[in-house]
């Protein structure tokens, strides 16, 4: 059996409300792999590594500080690809062990990857995108981080444009209204893919 087999990605922009989109799959009974879980693992198993490439003052009680970290991360592209290029590897060989684990069940399965369109190192034919259009990211960024809108753009602007995720997509959730809304978008995405698979008792 091929990595990936049943693997759809998860992915969409900073804000849009992938988070929220995850749990509400978990309530339809479907895995998730989460990158950015596995990824705040790693820093803090490696946080040694991370006080030595980027200073002590990143590293506290053995935990990486990530809002201290992402400042910098996020405001200088070398210190950002220095810091990609060591933990995304890590992050491809745990998603890999887990994935492993989910294809051997024979059904879908998402994996929660915020980078997909823009790295490409995942060999996964179907991805799932959840948007906002960008002016409503863009608010709803700087609401739930307290920063202004400089530092959000840079924030934003370091991913590929939502609308691009969009037109890139094998399936859409539109995040651009309220939970209700959603919550209907996440159910008709169930909906599709039990019909797809031929599972009609997996999400009862």
């Amino acid at each position: 059996m091929a990595l990936y087999e049943y693997a759809i990605a998860l992915t969409g922009g900073i804000a849009t409300g992938k988070s929220t989109v995850a749990s509400l799959m978990k309530l339809h009974g479907i895995a998730i792999i989460d990158a950015d879980s596995i990824a705040h693992e790693l820093l803090d198993e490696y946080n040694e590594k991370i006080a030595e490439m980027f200073g002590e003052e990143f590293v506290r009680k053995g935990k990486v500080q990530r809002t201290e970290l992402g400042k910098v991360i996020f405001s200088d592209d070398v210190k950002k690809e220095e810091l990609e290029t060591f933990i995304h590897p890590l992050i491809r060989v745990e998603i890999e062990k887990r994935a492993a684990v989910y294809d051997s069940r024979n059904f879908p399965y998402l994996i929660d990857i915020p980078l997909f369109f823009e790295n490409k190192a995942y060999d996964i034919k179907e991805s799932v995108v959840v948007y906002t259009p960008p002016a409503v990211q863009l608010e709803r960024y700087m609401k739930r981080n307290k920063i202004d809108e400089d530092e959000a753009m840079i924030r934003i602007n370091s991913q590929m444009p939502i609308d691009e995720k969009k037109a890139k997509a094998t399936y859409i959730i539109d995040n651009s209204l309220n939970l209700r809304n959603l919550q209907a978008e996440v159910e008709t995405f169930v909906d599709k893919i039990k019909i797809k698979y031929n599972y009609k008792d997996l999400y009862k």
